[in-house]
This record gives structure tokens, C-alpha cells and sequence, in this order.
């Protein structure tokens, strides 16, 4: 009896199952649970800087930026925009100082921690009186001042020299505005950039193109680490780039 009772045991032990895995192991042959894949986590979003109160723009005597005031006006409506008058011999102390945050410029200028910016190139003309015999001419070449009393005033922003032409007897005149009148009144002959003979214009003074004068280029500039917001808008608004368009 006690043979048949080993039997059985053993019958018992040796017909058990296979065992069951481990609980969170697959089983022999299976492929592993795939995880949930975890959703990066959202980057914090830099708020967008508060417009600027206001932004000045230097402008030079005879520089127009109408236009582009207009557009300023219609994309930055919580910003106003200051003109600001410089003269060309200030022009660079004032971007420096920071007393404009960018300005019209008449070049040449010290490029020296700038950006510049040209925009046009303006014709240079010669201012004379509406009497003047210079005015039976379109336009006027070097060889037709010979003998003309040239007046250079304080604030020229040409630096031309013309050859036989004649200094003036008297002391230069502090300003342009100055020198026109002086030329209306029939005396000598003065040269400027277009839009200062415009921009100065009077009924007893007429202009004439000067052939071959070396143009007088009108820039934007600011200083390079003070590139705001602000500042890019405006640069992007002379270069013709739209509300939507990329820099």
C-alpha cells in the first residue's frame, strides 16, 4: 500500500503546470508592453515687450521720412513717433548720446559702432538768383561757374571745391538758409543738395542741376547694440518690408 501511494505522489509532482511569470515580466516568448510614451514637457513662453512709449527719430535739414511716419503710425499705434531736428554736424553726437534712438543722416559719417543704412542718393544743384544769366541753362556744368562768387555757408554739407570760381569777400554765412538769400539778392552762387535748395526755396532764387557733382546720400543710422524692437520696425518700414513679412 504504502508503494502504491509513492505513485501517486509522484504521478502528482510530475504533472503540475507550467509556472505562472512573475508579476510585470512578460512571459517566455512574449514581447515586452510597450510604455506610454511621456508628452514633452510644455517650454515656457516669453511674454512680448511692451511697446515703447515713444521713438525718436533725428532728422536732418531737406530729409522727408513723411511716408514712412504714416506707416509707423498705422502698425505701432501705442507708440508715437518724435522728430527730432538735427543738424549733419550733430547728427553722429546724437545717436552716441542717445538722445534719438535713430536718425536720418547725411553722409560720409563715422561708421564706428553703427548701423547705416542707405536710402537715396540726392542730385546736387546749383542755387542762383532768379536774375542770374545761369538760369538760361537746364542744367550746368563746373566750367559754367568760372568767375562766380561761390558761397560756402558754416553748415555745407557738400565740401565741394569748383574750380575758377571766386571767395566771397565777406565772412560765410552761418546757414544755408542764409546763402540762398544772399544769392537772391544777386550776389555769387551757392551749391547744395536738392532738397535744401527746396527746402529753402524762394520766388527770387532759382536752382540748376550741376552735371557730374558728386550726389549727397541720405542714410538711416543707429548705434548697433541698441537695436530695440522699435528700431527694427522702423528699419524694416524703409526697406519696404510688410506688417507680415519676416525679417
Amino acid at each position: 500500500m504504502a508503494g502504491g501511494s509513492g505513485r501517486r505522489n509522484g504521478a502528482r509532482r510530475g504533472t503540475q503546470g507550467p509556472k505562472k511569470p512573475a508579476a510585470g515580466k512578460p512571459a517566455a516568448g512574449q514581447p515586452a508592453p510597450s510604455r506610454p510614451r511621456q508628452k514633452p514637457a510644455p517650454q515656457p513662453v516669453a511674454p512680448e515687450p511692451e511697446p515703447a512709449e515713444s521713438f525718436a527719430l533725428g532728422t536732418i535739414p531737406g530729409a522727408t521720412p513723411g511716408k514712412w511716419i504714416d506707416i509707423w503710425n498705422e502698425r505701432m499705434p501705442r507708440t508715437s513717433l518724435d522728430l527730432i531736428p538735427l543738424s549733419v554736424a550733430e547728427q553722429r553726437d546724437a545717436l552716441i548720446r542717445g538722445d534719438v534712438d535713430a536718425a536720418l543722416v547725411r553722409e560720409p559719417i563715422d561708421k564706428t559702432d553703427l548701423h547705416v543704412i542707405a536710402l537715396y542718393d540726392e542730385v546736387t544743384v546749383v542755387v542762383v538768383s532768379a536774375e542770374s544769366h545761369l538760369t538760361a541753362a537746364d542744367e550746368l556744368d563746373a566750367a559754367d561757374l568760372e568767375g562766380e562768387v561761390l558761397i560756402v555757408p558754416r553748415d555745407d554739407v557738400l565740401g565741394l571745391t569748383v574750380d575758377g570760381t571766386v571767395a566771397p569777400r565777406f565772412d560765410p554765412p552761418e546757414t544755408t538758409e542764409e546763402a540762398i538769400a544772399t544769392v537772391a539778392a544777386g550776389v555769387g552762387v551757392v551749391i547744395v543738395p536738392m532738397s535744401l535748395a527746396r527746402l529753402h526755396h524762394r520766388k527770387d532764387a532759382e536752382y540748376r542741376p550741376l552735371r557730374d557733382a558728386p550726389t549727397s546720400r541720405v542714410s538711416l543710422a543707429w548705434v548697433a547694440d541698441r537695436t530695440t524692437p522699435e528700431v527694427d520696425t522702423f528699419v524694416g518700414i524703409v526697406r519696404g518690408r510688410t506688417a507680415n513679412s519676416s525679417r
